[in-house]
């Protein structure tokens, strides 16, 4: 490979990089994941979801007979495939371990594409090694499938920013449907995609109603089959999950006002829920709960600001780490994992600043788009590092065109000056 990493070499040595990045991740399964019980969280879930659907039962509640969309589909339709047997849990465990590696080589494509091929290795190296994206691979858990779309949507995005073409731009539908599919608040990719791709089609002379409508009606077909089944099995009107009425009840509470939850979300809340009752239909709970805690937040509507400063806190790895890396270890992440989750966010996000402005403004303007659907997140629900995992793939890629523009430099000035004559 040359300095530059251009040419024949590049994908050699993106191979290699993936290879490398998924041994580290299978290394990290058998020595930390393999037979683990799972815990108290979303990965039960999952878990026995895949295992209903590979028994043919489709999406039900676990322990009452009612329909069920706690979470999106995508991620527990990819782990009934290996949901037979007893307990298939590793198994589950391994298609995040798959999923995760592929979205190293993904990141590798898209920062090529964005600042060529240096860049690309560049960035194919650092989600190779950031535990932000490896810590989820191998949980039973939905980041590491919705980081995969998310960054086969920036593929697809930067491509069509490149050399637009409506076979590019079903691509772009496919790959955001399929995010949403697998974490509802990326359905907010493809509304603010589909702004960009209109305002460049229009500077560009691209026919921008016909790419535009087309990645908006393919994202709606693959996203329709699953609202039209939703609407039509609960008694209240469901769209994508039942699991936002959950998410605000266990943000909008006291400790995560007052106590030592504040910014963040907790578990306890949902368990206290008065309201509770097993005979209630998920949809109508979901609409108490999600009444119940704008309630509260209407009421205490003073602490809010503060609150909401504290969840982008939380989002950004400076504020109640401690009571982060609690939370992350509840969902099956190593405390020292956590850890490294945190300081290696130190050193990736102010990188990612330096490259957001040595970034062409077309790509850049479809690399915020995550970024800015994680901070959407963090503002209207909580901070945490699940919320933040809609962004890990712009932040890498963004690292990378910041330090390929570093070794840049610092190569010209190694370049010897001609000599007066």
């Amino acid at each position: 490979m040359d300095d530059t990493g251009e040419g024949p070499a590049f994908r050699r040595n993106l191979t290699i990089i993936v290879v490398l990045g998924a041994l580290w991740r299978i290394l990290r399964f058998a020595i930390s994941k393999w037979n683990l019980a799972l815990q108290l969280n979303d990965s039960i879930y999952y878990s026995l979801q895949a295992r209903q659907l590979a028994h043919g039962i489709w999406f039900r509640e676990l322990f009452v007979d009612q329909p069920g969309a706690e979470h999106g589909p995508l991620t527990s339709t990819l782990m009934a495939f290996v949901s037979w047997g007893d307990d298939p849990t590793n198994r589950q465990r391994l298609v995040t371990v798959a999923c995760g590696t592929a979205t190293i080589a993904v990141i590798g494509l898209v920062a090529r594409r964005v600042a060529g091929d240096r860049a690309g290795l560049v960035a194919a190296a650092l989600a190779a090694v950031y535990p932000n994206l490896w810590v989820n691979d191998g949980l039973v858990m939905s980041e590491s499938v919705s980081c995969l779309m998310i960054s086969l949507s920036l593929l697809a995005l930067v491509t069509w920013a490149d050399r637009p073409s409506l076979r590019v731009a079903v691509w772009i539908g496919v790959a955001a449907g399929l995010g949403t599919l697998a974490r509802s608040e990326v359905v907010l990719l493809v509304p603010a995609a589909a702004v960009v791709m209109w305002v460049i089609a229009r500077r560009s002379d691209v026919p921008s109603f016909g790419h535009v409508g087309l990645a908006l009606g393919v994202a709606m077909v693959v996203v329709l089959p699953w609202v039209v089944f939703n609407v039509t099995r609960f008694d209240r009107p469901v769209l994508l999950t039942t699991n936002d009425g959950t998410t605000l009840i266990g943000s909008n509470c006291d400790e995560t006002y007052y106590g030592p939850a504040q910014g963040g979300w907790s578990l306890f809340c949902v368990l206290n829920d008065p309201g509770a009752d097993a005979n209630e239909d998920p949809s109508v709970r979901s609409a108490r709960q999600r009444h119940e805690a704008l309630s509260y937040a209407r009421h205490h509507a003073g602490r809010l600001p503060n609150i909401v400063l504290k969840r982008v806190g939380r989002s950004l790895d400076v504020f109640a780490l401690d009571n982060m890396v609690h939370g992350d270890v509840g969902e099956e992440r190593e405390r020292w994992a956590s850890w490294a989750c945190i300081i290696s966010f130190w050193v990736m996000a102010p990188l990612a600043v330096v490259g957001a402005v040595h970034t062409r403004r077309r790509y850049l303007a479809f690399l915020l788009i995550p970024i800015g659907i994680a901070l959407a997140a963090t503002v209207l629900l909580y901070g945490g590092h699940r919320i933040r995992s809609a962004a890990e793939p712009s932040i890498v890629v963004l690292a990378a065109v910041a330090v390929d523009h570093l070794w840049s430099r610092r190569g010209q000035r190694s370049q010897p000056r001609a000599s007066p004559s």
